[in-house]
């Protein structure tokens, strides 16, 4: 595979396994408008995933659509960050009590969220032109997404006993995933080399800087990342996210000739 397509597959993917996960909250909204909130950012996920798709169709050729890169790759192809596949709860984070908690998803909307800001401006450099196109579009919705994570974050962090224990825990549980951000890869190296890619590392400084802000105004204390770098960009998954694509691509796979 060669460097712009992998690399077009990372961030695709991306943003596909982030708009599926916060589907989930479509309909079970803790009040309605956050439901449309909620869903508005997964429809943009959903439209940034389709235009990288189909600039990767494009550059694979043969058979390969926007549908076919989408439902018709196994886990073990698809290379997402691990933090964004996780569920809305998880182990660690002990006071959950159902599928779906909020903080955990402000929380890590917001960490990526900010991610995307940076990236999606510094790609609009890209020496891939409908890439550079992509990011023009896509930093305008990166930055509205950061917008209301961040919000909902001092309001969670800086709110009741309660709710700044929960916003605590899921950033405890979340805030070491974003090391893989920084984390060395051939793919990365390689859309560098090419000229389409960015250097990650450049935007770490940065990105420390409006997290940190960002929790001081919350008052929530920034965890210690330490232990496994998870590495989904790579390929190695958590178990998690072939349950989220199997129910994903089931109907596409169960019905793979149908026209809609």
């Amino acid at each position: 595979m060669n460097a712009r397509l992998a690399y077009l597959l990372h961030l695709a993917d991306n943003a596909l396994v982030l708009g599926q996960r916060n589907a989930e909250w479509t309909g079970h909204g803790p009040i309605l408008e956050e439901d449309i909130a909620m869903s508005n950012i997964t429809l943009d996920l959903i439209g940034q995933a389709r235009l990288l798709y189909q600039l990767a169709a494009k550059i694979a050729g043969g058979n390969a659509t926007e549908d076919s890169l989408a439902y018709f790759r196994d886990a073990h192809d698809f290379r997402n960050y691990t933090l964004l596949e996780l569920p809305h709860h998880a182990p660690l984070v002990g006071y959950a009590q159902s599928g779906l908690d909020f903080a955990t998803t402000i929380v890590r909307n917001f960490l990526y969220g900010t991610l995307m800001v940076l990236a999606w401006d510094a790609l609009k450099a890209s020496a891939e032109p409908e890439l550079a196109a992509i990011a023009e579009k896509s930093v305008k919705e990166a930055r509205y997404h950061l917008q209301h994570s961040r919000d909902w974050l001092v309001k969670l962090g800086d709110g009741t006993d309660d709710s700044r224990q929960r916003t605590q825990a899921a950033l405890d549980h979340l805030y070491p995933y974003t090391r893989e951000f920084w984390a060395g890869s051939a793919l990365e190296e390689a859309a560098l080399a090419d000229g389409i890619g960015i250097d990650m590392a450049t935007l770490q400084p940065h990105w420390e800087a409006i997290v940190d802000a960002a929790l001081a105004e919350a008052t929530l204390h920034k965890p210690e990342a330490r232990g496994y770098v998870s590495e989904g960009k790579l390929g190695i998954h958590s178990e998690h996210l072939g349950y989220l694509l199997a129910e994903m691509q089931s109907l596409a796979r169960a019905m793979p000739d149908a026209r809609w």
